[in-house]
């Protein structure tokens, strides 16, 4: 498919025969042992966020997570896709077909205990599958180097940031997989002469898991419609024709079931705040991301694209295209941690083919640098067959120090994924989400500034302070910071709160959390609230409710009421 007068640029150089660093390598075996350790990590790695309350070991997944857990408990029960039933219709979610999925899910007979360990599992599996696209593509791009396929798959298999978005219930495992695939389509097609129509399906189909996968979808199609142009309209007229159907299926939909254009997540995020201050603030976390991820490894797959193969820019393009939309949408929420973001993440695994690449030919220089060196021969071929394994375990601890040498006892599990374990957020309100169901009647409204594990647990209508599903809140200006900082405190979706209305106008029986800003809470805390500390937190009862049971309350007094 790709112009013949342009073949010669784009179609890459074929190696001679294998070199010795190949041969040294078993084909196949190495890395189908690296699958099942793969597996075998992952397991523990879930195994490692469940928490044992009352007895009884509970999976939770990543707040966010549990926010779409919460609208498929509610379809599955019959209540349709709201956030609280009997509640106004908010589309506070942004992963339709995911959601659909875990409210399949809700239909098999489980506890809410362990509904959460299938969705993990499933995230298991599509990373797992992943990692077979990663070989394939690998050895595309490696002219049929295992070792480089090995890398790659090692790189991706160890990597914190995919793994814990994925393993914690987001639907990055998915899309990881999507973009993997749809890569390896495109460049199987091509490569056969033939249209990558699938490619370009699958990625379209993807918008209704993200909406935002909407950015590599138009990648692939304008980069495609430079490379191939004799085929160049066709290209845009797939891609854009993909993106149209699709997206227009979804917004049909969201018309008619929540008569809103776009998510309320859209106007939580993306309004009410100075554009070029939040782009700003992602240029911050792109460099922050780049400085923590080691500059010399990021520069390498760069490097490797002045090889002429259309198939190394492409992955390249994919990858710097989610980097672009990363920092135009202001990075994501949890930049703190390090790693890449979610946005990010789903084109990893081509980065991490290309430094694979790299890093084999930085091996392979340095083997013709120690041969070299006549007097040192036995060093030398000692060293040889090492020189690429030790590169990829640097880079391997060099990328996933997301928050310096502490996250490596993370990545290693001596240390709980990120909110997860006993005694860390998950475990906290899983247990704060079992107590209020205690002492609350199910007509009890619950004010929480984190929105899905509590609400999920606790089965009670709930109020969400930060306006993810609250249209009124979401669509309130964000707060700013002055000073220098405006520049970098930027953090979508945290940044609109409101109490006067939350709490003042809405009325929740149980104010079981505040957010920044708490102080403006006080005025109708102390004029309507009673605080009592509750397993170490301050939580605040309306007084005079019935949906209060009083006599399960400790006298204990806390907070502003004290």
């Amino acid at each position: 498919m790709i112009d013949s007068r342009r073949e010669s640029f784009w179609r890459p150089a074929r190696s001679n025969r294998p070199t010795r660093l190949d041969v040294e390598w078993t084909r196949g075996f190495l890395f189908l042992l690296t699958v099942a350790a793969f597996v075998t990590y992952a397991a523990l790695f879930i195994y490692r966020t469940s928490f044992v309350v009352g007895g009884e070991r509970y999976f939770s997944l990543f707040d966010d997570a549990m926010i779409s857990m919460r609208y498929a408990k509610n379809l599955a029960n019959g209540h349709g896709l709201v956030w609280n039933p009997g509640g106004e219709r908010v589309e506070g979610y942004t992963n339709l077909l995911w959601v659909l999925y875990m409210a399949l899910v809700h239909l098999l007979p489980l506890t809410a205990s362990k509904a959460s360990v299938v969705v993990q599992a499933t995230a298991l599996a599509f990373l797992t599958a992943n990692l077979f696209v990663v070989r394939k593509t690998a050895l595309l791009i490696g002219e049929g180097s295992e070792a480089i396929a090995l890398g790659a798959v090692a790189l991706t298999a160890i990597y914190l940031p995919i793994n814990n978005w994925s393993l914690q219930g987001m639907e990055v495992s998915v899309l990881v997989l999507i973009v993997s695939l749809s890569l390896w389509r495109t460049f199987k097609a091509l490569g056969a002469g033939s249209f990558p129509s699938g490619a370009y399906a699958l990625l379209g189909a993807s918008t209704l898991v993200r909406p935002d996968m909407a950015v590599p979808l138009v990648g692939l199609a304008v980069f495609l419609a430079i490379a191939d142009p004799v085929n160049r309209w066709r290209h845009l007229t797939w891609g854009l024709g993909a993106l149209a159907v699709f997206t227009g299926v979804q917004t049909a939909f969201r018309l008619e079931y929540y008569g809103e254009t776009l998510p309320n997540t859209y106007f939580l995020k993306m309004v009410g705040f100075p554009p070029l201050l939040r782009i700003s603030r992602g240029v911050f976390v792109l460099a922050q991301f780049i400085l923590r991820s080691n500059p010399l490894l990021f520069a390498l797959p760069f490097i490797v694209s002045v090889r002429r193969d259309w198939r190394v820019r492409l992955l390249l393009w994919t990858f710097v295209s989610q980097l672009a939309y990363s920092t135009f949408v202001g990075g994501d929420a949890w930049e703190y941690w390090g790693g890449s973001n979610r946005y990010i993440c789903i084109a990893m695994p081509g980065f991490f083919v290309l430094l694979s690449y790299a890093l084999f030919q930085v091996s392979r220089a340095a083997a013709v640098a120690l041969n070299a060196n006549t007097w040192s021969t036995g060093v030398a071929n000692w060293l040889k067959p090492s020189i690429f394994p030790l590169l990829i375990v640097y880079s391997i601890i060099s990328l996933n120090s997301i928050y310096g040498i502490d996250a490596l006892a993370e990545v290693s599990l001596l240390h709980a994924p990120l909110h997860s374990g006993n005694g860390d957020e998950n475990s906290d309100e899983v247990e704060l989400g079992i107590l209020l169901r205690q002492i609350t009647t199910r007509d009890a409204t619950i004010a929480v500034a984190r929105a899905g594990t509590i609400p999920y647990f606790s089965d009670r209508y709930s109020i969400d302070e930060l306006g993810k599903n609250d249209k009124h809140v979401a669509r309130e200006p964000m707060r700013e910071i002055g000073g220098w900082r405006r520049l970098i405190d930027f953090r979508p979706g945290h940044m609109k709160v409101d109490y006067a209305y939350s709490i003042g106008v809405l009325k929740p029986d149980v104010v079981a959390q505040l957010w920044e800003h708490a102080e403006e809470a006080t005025p109708d805390l102390r004029r309507s609230y009673t605080g009592v500390r509750l397993q170490g937190k301050c939580l605040y009862f309306r007084r005079g409710s019935v949906n209060v049971l009083w006599e399960k309350l400790p006298d204990d007094p806390c907070g502003v009421t004290r």
